[in-house]
């Protein structure tokens, strides 16, 4: 993620900014300065002790050379940079930092605001990817092409409604990222076994006053080893994550030489291969389809990481340092790069066209079956057509003919009825109607 060579295909700079070390470090002393700044005002502590320490807490004034030679030799994240405000602070100040506090509600605050900054950074790329689908909904709304089931065609459906799926199941993802806001942007600040004793009376005030200033949702109690909420994350990230994947491998599906109804974005330069010249690879959709795969991978050390010990577990934490990032950055990066495939689609609709009559009727076997089913029963005329079909798919020729040549169909259709039945065009069902609701759909 941070190679200077393949960061762009695993990670945003965005992601990288919120993530980054000096980030870690402010995210804590911003935990820091705003615990001073509560208790300050509520007397726990001496108000210009309060206005000191709020005004050291810049990651610029710390040495993060020194920050890592310490937190080394402590092997404490929290401890060494407590050292290092009390030097950068005037008087006795530095005396009164993380008064009643203790590691892990300094560093759990800090994650949950950098996660607050990253789904800030997802729900946007979401809504901006929500916003080009829409686009192409409305725009091919009665685009016929070929839908397909286990990989052959089926039945004709337009492309609009292909991207209406598409859309709906983006808007179902950002109510799960607004409902999870609450369960997750949650403060940690309850002491060492999560009972606020070393605070006592005073510690709820504070613990109420401190999520106040920091803008997080104020817990019921301790969740120091409850790890739901950040398996939560990770579990709705992956789901958006496999939507972009998805999306991206039916770009990949669709853009196969024999298919081509479909191209991800093309200019001259981009080169498919180091040794055919004449190739035309979808390698962001390869990058998108590829990534979602290693974030849904990370869901299993999500739930692990539920399962902690006691009243603290260092375990748990260590493995939430490694996948929380990656899991934001990767889900960052597929939802941007499909936003910019889906900017510059190619959508071949001579092709679309093409391919509807590819098996010479045969894609319309079901509105045959229906239009028979009316004077034989629909189990009887399945079995006719089925028996034509297969013929047809053996040994060649067209539907239109074979159904003219059949004696029990011969008798009960005339050739227009036929031609009628086998035009693709007529035969979409309500796609139209699909995609004018899910436009329709407000976000939530």
């Amino acid at each position: 993620m941070d190679s200077v060579l393949f960061r762009d295909q695993f990670g945003t700079p965005e992601m990288r900014e919120i993530f980054s070390d000096e980030s870690v470090v402010q995210r804590w002393l911003d935990v820091e300065a705003a615990l001073a700044r509560v208790q300050g005002r509520l007397g726990v502590i001496p108000a210009w002790a309060a206005e000191e320490i709020e005004s050291k807490a810049r990651v610029e004034l710390i040495d993060l050379e020194e920050l890592k030679r310490e937190m080394d030799r402590t092997a404490h994240p929290i401890v060494p940079l407590l050292r290092l405000m009390k030097r950068v602070c005037e008087k006795d100040a530095g005396e009164y930092i993380h008064w009643g506090a203790t590691t892990q509600d300094i560093v759990d605050t800090g994650t949950v605001l950098q996660v607050r900054d990253a789904l800030d950074e997802i729900e946007r790329s979401l809504r901006e990817l929500h916003a080009r689908i829409k686009t192409l909904c409305v725009r091919y709304r009665d685009q016929v092409m070929v839908g397909r089931s286990h990989g052959q065609q089926a039945l004709p459906i337009t492309f609009g409604f292909k991207a209406a799926v598409w859309a709906d199941e983006i808007r179902r993802h950002l109510g799960r990222l607004a409902q999870m806001r609450k369960r997750v942007l949650v403060g940690q600040f309850s002491g060492a076994v999560g009972s606020l004793a070393a605070l006592g009376e005073q510690g709820l005030a504070v613990q109420r006053a401190l999520f106040a200033e920091l803008g997080l949702e104020t817990p019921e109690i301790s969740w120091h080893v409850s790890r739901d909420g950040i398996a939560e994350l990770v579990c709705v990230l992956a789901i958006c994550a496999a939507t972009a994947g998805k999306i991206a491998h039916e770009i990949y599906c669709l853009q196969k030489t024999e298919v081509a109804e479909l191209e991800e974005p093309f200019a001259m330069g981009k080169v498919g291969s180091s040794t055919m010249p004449h190739k035309r690879n979808p390698p962001a959709c390869e990058t998108i389809v590829a990534v979602a795969r290693l974030v849904r991978h990370s869901v299993p050390a999500a739930l692990e990481a539920v399962m902690a010990e006691h009243e603290r577990d260092k375990m748990v934490l260590q493995t939430e340092r490694e996948f929380i990032p990656r899991v934001c950055a990767m889900t960052h990066l597929v939802l941007r790069k499909l936003g910019a495939v889906l900017d510059g689609l190619s959508v071949r609709t001579g092709n679309m066209e093409k391919n509807l009559f590819l098996q010479n009727g045969l894609l319309m076997s079901e509105a045959v079956m229906m239009r028979l089913s009316d004077a034989l029963g629909r189990q009887e005329a399945h079995e006719i057509v089925y028996r034509i079909c297969m013929d047809v798919f053996e040994r060649g020729g067209s539907l239109k003919q074979a159904l003219m040549e059949d004696p029990v169909v011969a008798g009960r259709l005339d050739e227009d009825d036929i031609d009628a039945m086998l035009d693709p065009r007529v035969y979409t069902g309500l796609c139209g109607h699909f995609v004018d609701q899910v436009v329709a759909q407000p976000l939530p």
